[in-house]
């Protein structure tokens, strides 16, 4: 600012020299004009004038951003105070955690990584670098990871991905690096970040420069320590399908575990630890079939609310009566679960078991199908076949097939499996060309769907039998898990 002043002095008397040298330009001799001295002061002034002006708008086109310096000053002193990396033991153990049997399938490798690392070091085996927890809201994503590193004895680093993100650049990609050098001076170690789809979202045209250089950090980190340091790094989500892919490649998160909704069996052990320490009288299977869609967060909910309605009703345990009293409350005062009546739960069960065994003769490939959820699995491949694409469509359309052949009605629960049946028949004509003829026609999108629902009823009507089998287990345990049609077959044939 000081600069722009002497330039402001500086122009202001060049134009002052400018004006005297024309006022004595005429000469000594010359007679003076009174008239044209006016003249040459006015044409003097309106020069420095112009020249003045000049000077304020430049004062007011400079910039008044603090400097660099400032602004680091800023960053220390005022936003790093919320981001506090420090690592916690965790006393939480697989015991504790109830209804997640199949996870901790997954997850009792991971122990033996962390506890003994040099047993897998002798054979050149590597850590994995990252498991992605991903399911809905309330199902123990976070109690999951405690879990882990409560088995495994390690120091545990918790952050939401909604830390990360700040609107100064640079401050998320410098948290995670921080967060990292401090996982690896107390390595082995683990690293959870929840909600890491706020740092991890797919980047598209809409650039923030930030996130960006967030995730860059990130993905560098990642890539960047041996798989012997022993920092695995926990990333949870209810948003897979938003991350980008490169987070999502081999050698980052090496392992994606899918926590789902807990069934019929793993409902009653987490309403058994909910209770643990409290007084309860009556039968906890009936409690648990009426609580088909809560997580378990909404279970917890549950049974403290029915404790509470026990307390005022002057109860000394708490009942049955009790738990139907407040599932409403639960149910309202939280985003509405979605819930089944008997009649629902039973067109349900028919729904979900006709589409396993569809599936399990047409070799389209699952793990589990429950209630709530069917997980099949994708094809890892390039070239898929039309025969591969009619059998998936097929499975989709089962479900609403059977339930329209045995309760002889249509209901709307199939909607989304319409519209997959759908966009798959689509494609197929108009990416694919696997209809008559190589122009794409919409006349053939309904006779792909035509003929798939005719050889659906066909195979219905062949496969009674080990439906029924497959719907009275569904109806039972809510889920079929693949190995469950050796069981069925030699029931049926």
């Amino acid at each position: 600012m000081q600069k722009s002043k002497k330039n402001g002095f500086l122009l202001i008397g060049i134009a002052v020299i400018i004006a005297i040298l024309l006022l004595i330009g005429g000469g000594k001799d010359s007679p003076i004009d009174i008239k044209a001295l006016v003249n040459e002061i006015i044409a003097l002034l309106i020069i420095v004038g112009f020249f003045v002006l000049l000077i304020v708008l430049l004062r007011k086109s400079a910039p008044t951003s603090p400097q660099p310096q400032q602004v680091q000053v800023q960053m220390d002193t005022g936003i790093e105070k919320d981001f506090v990396i420090k690592p916690t033991t965790s006393d939480v153990t697989f015991e504790d955690v109830a209804g997640i049997s199949e996870v901790k399938e997954e997850l009792v490798e991971i122990v033996d990584f962390l506890k003994n690392p040099q047993k897998y070091k002798m054979f050149g085996i590597d850590l994995p670098k990252g498991v992605l927890l991903v399911g809905p809201p309330g199902v123990g994503k976070t109690l999951i990871a405690k879990a882990l590193a409560g088995e495994a004895g390690v120091p545990f680093f918790y952050q939401s991905g909604s830390s990360f993100v700040q609107m100064y650049v640079g401050v998320g990609a410098k948290r995670v690096r921080d967060l990292f050098n401090k996982a690896k001076k107390t390595a082995p170690s683990i690293i959870f970040i929840d909600e890491i789809d706020a740092i991890g979202k797919s980047r598209g045209t809409l650039r923030n420069d930030e996130r960006e250089a967030t995730l860059n950090q990130l993905l560098t980190e990642m890539d960047g320590f041996e798989g012997s340091s022993g920092v695995i790094v926990i990333g949870a989500t209810n948003k897979v399908e938003l991350l980008d892919e490169a987070l999502l490649r081999p050698g980052r998160f090496d392992r994606r575990i899918y926590v789902e909704l807990p069934g019929l069996k793993d409902r009653m052990e987490i309403l058994k630890v909910h209770l643990k320490n409290k007084p309860f009288k009556g039968n906890l299977e009936n409690i648990a079939k009426m609580t088909v869609g809560f997580s378990g967060a909404a279970l917890a909910s549950l049974v403290n609310e029915a404790s509470i309605h026990a307390l005022k009703k002057g109860k000394n345990v708490v009942e049955e009566d009790d738990f139907y009293a407040v599932k409403d409350k639960v149910l309202v005062g939280k985003k509405r679960l979605q819930t089944y009546n008997p009649k629902e739960k039973e067109i349900l069960s028919y729904y979900q078991a006709v589409k396993a065994v569809i599936a399990e003769w047409l070799s389209v490939d699952f793990e589990r199908i429950s209630l709530v959820k069917d997980d099949f699995k994708e094809e890892d491949k390039e070239i898929v076949s039309k025969t591969e694409m009619m059998n998936k469509i097929q499975v989709y359309l089962a479900g609403r097939v059977g339930v329209e052949e045995k309760f002889n009605e249509k209901y709307s629960n199939a909607h989304l499996d319409l519209k997959k049946a759908r966009a798959l028949a689509l494609k197929m004509i108009e990416d694919y060309a696997m209809g008559e003829s190589l122009v794409p026609d919409n006349s053939e999108i309904g006779k792909i769907l035509q003929n798939a629902m005719e050889e659906v009823k066909m195979l219905y009507n062949s496969n009674i039998a080990l439906i029924q089998k497959a719907y009275e287990l569904m109806l039972k345990n809510e889920v079929i898990h693949k190995e469950d049609f050796e069981t069925l077959k030699n029931e049926v044939f």
